[in-house]
């Protein structure tokens, strides 16, 4: 696995949209929150573009990518948001390109389909990391901001900490070692069934969510365990469900419920409460490296 080199202060970082549109008036604020911790960004078209609920046509938003990476004068890329569309990109990215170009890339929500590629197709690690043009711009507070500029000018190695009032927890007992994939959990499991599906052999998987309720992230959550993918994992992180309580409680189960009947006969440590999600304070957390779990201690430690 390749760590890319951190960022610097007046590097060159490409901004773009691989999924959604901007939101009317977004962009200047967005590129003075970038501007503001001392990069320089350079504005991709997908970023001033919009075909129906995409940031620009498949096309327009793959070759934003594609340039990025190929362009050496580039430091690093920033995914602008979320939204949907970066998976009917995969078979337009020129993933050799890519995999001999690796530099730091972060964003969160639908751009897991993208970490999930450049981890384990291209052997790039990546960061889980709140997005200019969602939590950026509005200002971010203490924790958030200490952690994205431990990703952005740093990198990970040794503890992941949660906010002090915010302890992750076990939910079941025990440590495992591997490599940490995943991120939104819809995104995983849509990638089942594909040439893009995501391999859980021997690895940490972390999922995290919002706007679902428990019945629906009981589904996929199920949909991944028939599909072998929890079993194959030697252990599972979980960070935050937002808004993810059931419409009507006296009907549904909690999403701890959900957590406790499909994931403890699975017989491997489950740490729940990562702050790391659609959240804030939310943790940027590298994607592709190894860490160790401790989910007894409830202690998550990246290695290399």
């Amino acid at each position: 696995m390749i760590k890319p080199m951190p960022l610097y202060p007046g590097a060159r970082v490409a901004v773009l949209c691989p999924s959604g549109p901007m939101p009317e008036g977004r962009l200047e604020p967005a590129l003075d929150s970038i501007r503001a911790l001392g990069l320089d960004p350079v504005v991709m078209p997908s970023c001033e573009k919009q075909h129906g609920h995409f940031a620009g046509e498949d096309a327009r938003r793959a070759a934003d990518l594609n340039t990025a990476f190929a362009d050496d004068t580039i430091a690093g890329i920033l995914c602008m948001r979320g939204g949907y569309g970066a998976q009917r990109l995969m078979d337009r990215l020129d993933w050799d390109t890519i995999a001999a170009h690796p530099k730091f890339f972060g964003g969160y929500s639908d751009i897991t389909a993208l970490h999930i590629q450049l981890n384990q197709r291209c052997g790039i690690a990546t960061w889980h990391i709140p997005m200019p043009a969602t939590e950026w711009y509005a200002g971010m507070d203490d924790y958030t901001r200490a952690s994205l500029r431990r990703a952005l000018f740093v990198g990970a190695l040794g503890p992941m900490y949660n906010p002090d009032d915010r302890p992750m927890r076990c939910l079941a007992k025990g440590r495992a070692r591997g490599q940490l994939v995943g991120g939104n959990l819809s995104l995983v499991v849509s990638t089942l069934g594909t040439p893009w599906e995501i391999d859980t052999r021997h690895k940490l998987l972390f999922l995290e969510d919002v706007d679902e309720e428990p019945y629906r992230i009981d589904r996929m959550l199920l949909q991944l365990k028939q599909a072998g993918k929890l079993s194959d994992c030697d252990g599972i992180l979980l960070g935050d469900f937002t808004n993810c309580e059931p419409e009507n409680p006296a009907r549904s189960l909690t999403i701890e419920e959900v957590l406790r009947e499909l994931l403890l006969d699975e017989c491997k440590p489950v740490l729940t409460h990562v702050a790391c999600g659609h959240s804030m304070p939310t943790m940027s957390l590298p994607l592709g490296l190894n860490a160790m779990m401790d989910a007894t201690a409830g202690t998550l430690t990246i290695l290399e």
